[in-house]
């Protein structure tokens, strides 16, 4: 579904992304790892056309470079940022009425949905979503994007700064999307997690993607996780 060649990003004079080369298909979790500072967030950015690149992002066959973020998005892509970005003096249901895609018939999703998954945002569905809590704005910003139905949605970072038991329910939230038939690019520093739900794992490194292998093949080579991953 998704497939990146040869991949280059710059902000400004500064060259980011090195000839970034990987895929994502159906239904697949793909584990995007490293550490911070490697190139992962500005990975998310330019298959969202939100920085300046080159090089090739197809999506279903359609080249994504030079498109804007909106028509990226309107093709199927979403995208959660790291920042969360939720509209802090709507509620939370008005959130989730901004992602709607359209009228929201044929969609595979719901406000039931939502509201079942996390049933915390059903309880505060009439409350202004900046008084929520770093969990719940987390969760209010997943549910908003899967509001637009998209077949492949890019995470970054959904478990940064959230407690244990709020870090098993998105992994499981990030489990039912799989089973929903949506694929998911997940850029995670906590490797439990990642590895516990993803098919495959991508490392970078200084802006290059330095492995590429399935979980189990990561957890087994101790030179990748010293040299790239481990702090």
């Amino acid at each position: 579904m998704l497939e990146i060649d040869n991949l280059h990003a710059y902000y400004g004079k500064s060259h980011v992304l090195h000839g970034v080369q990987f895929g994502v298909g159906a239904g697949e979790i793909v584990a995007l790892l490293g550490r911070n500072g490697s190139g992962r967030s500005t990975t998310a950015k330019a298959i969202m056309g939100m920085v300046q690149c080159t090089g090739q992002v197809q999506w279903k066959g359609q080249p994504l470079v030079g498109r804007k973020p909106y028509e990226i998005a309107h093709l199927g892509l979403g995208y959660v940022p790291e920042n969360r970005d939720i509209f802090s003096q709507l509620t939370v249901h008005q959130n989730l009425l901004l992602g709607q895609k359209g009228s929201g018939k044929g969609s595979r999703w719901s406000f039931d949905d939502m509201y079942g998954m996390f049933p915390r945002l059903k309880e505060r569905q009439h409350v202004e979503a900046g008084v929520l809590s770093g969990g719940e704005q987390q969760m209010l910003t997943l549910c908003r994007t899967l509001m637009g139905d998209p077949d492949l949605i890019i995470i970054d970072e959904p478990t940064e700064g959230l407690a244990p038991k709020i870090v098993e329910l998105v992994a499981g939230y990030l489990k039912t999307l799989k089973e929903r038939g949506i694929s998911v690019l997940l850029i995670e520093q906590k490797l439990t997690i990642a590895m516990q739900i993803s098919d495959r794992a991508l490392v970078m490194g200084h802006g290059s993607i330095v492995f590429q292998g399935t979980p189990a093949t990561l957890r087994a080579d101790a030179y990748v996780r010293k040299e790239w991953l481990e702090v």
